[in-house]
């Protein structure tokens, strides 16, 4: 694989010429981005409300609990304290009014109440539960190789990645990583690329012609699809 190609001219030597007159130009031109109050432009700004609430995040989650109660309390108080009948009464608008706001107080309660129990799954990182494996087609030549080799390099160390597998023209070239055991014990599960390319996630990415990111490869049905990777994959790509 040719990473770039240089191109040699001749340039023809013509003689009789005088040289170019070299100009008073400085030939080193020092820079540097690093000055105080050199930089006019707009500054980035700050969301102050986002990061109050990123700190605060149980506290907001429960608000609108406080707050559909303080609600209640002063509909109840407010009725106690204004002489009206406890009994609501269609024809009076305070009454009405009263069953609007508890209403809007019941709501924001239940609203509370959802925000504590939905959070945000944080995902904790696992170890692949596999095997070691490095199977390279054999007829790819040795610049392919070590381009391929060398991208798997720079994924393991910049990324999360922990297994590649490369299917090329109905053959699977490349499976390098950790990879799901097969019944052979401490041997690689062997990718089937002709039905992996049947299947229905690589059709799929056939019609749209985008990538398939699988959040949750344990609860997607294309996990039967993938049995080359680990058991415990978290996210597929």
């Amino acid at each position: 694989m040719e990473a770039g190609r240089i191109l040699q001219i001749g340039i023809p030597w013509i003689t009789g010429r005088s040289p170019p007159r070299l100009t008073n130009f400085p030939r080193y031109i020092c820079a540097s981005s690093i000055q105080r109050g050199s930089y006019k432009g707009p500054k980035p700004g700050r969301d102050w409300i986002a990061d109050w609430v990123s700190k605060n995040d149980d506290a907001v989650r429960s608000m609108p609990i406080y707050v559909g109660g303080a609600s209640l309390l002063a509909v109840l108080f407010n009725r106690a304290i204004s002489g009206i009948a406890p009994v609501a009464d269609a024809s009076s608008s305070q009454s009405r009014a009263d069953l609007l706001t508890l209403g809007l107080a019941v709501t924001n309660v239940l609203t509370g109440l959802v925000w504590l129990s939905i959070r945000p799954k944080s995902i904790t990182p696992v170890e692949p539960q596999g095997v070691e494996c490095q199977v390279i087609y054999s007829h790819l030549p040795e610049s392919v190789v070590s381009e391929i080799l060398w991208v798997w390099e720079s994924l393991s160390a910049v990324t999360c990645c922990k297994s590649l597998v490369i299917v090329y023209d109905c053959q699977c070239i490349v499976q390098i990583g950790v990879a799901a055991k097969s019944l052979n014990i401490d041997e690689p599960f062997a990718v089937d690329a002709a039905k992996l390319m049947q299947g229905s996630l690589y059709q799929g990415v056939l019609k749209s012609g985008a990538q398939s990111y699988l959040a949750n490869l344990s609860l997607y049905p294309g996990r039967s699809e993938l049995p080359f990777l680990p058991s415990n994959t978290q996210v597929s790509k």
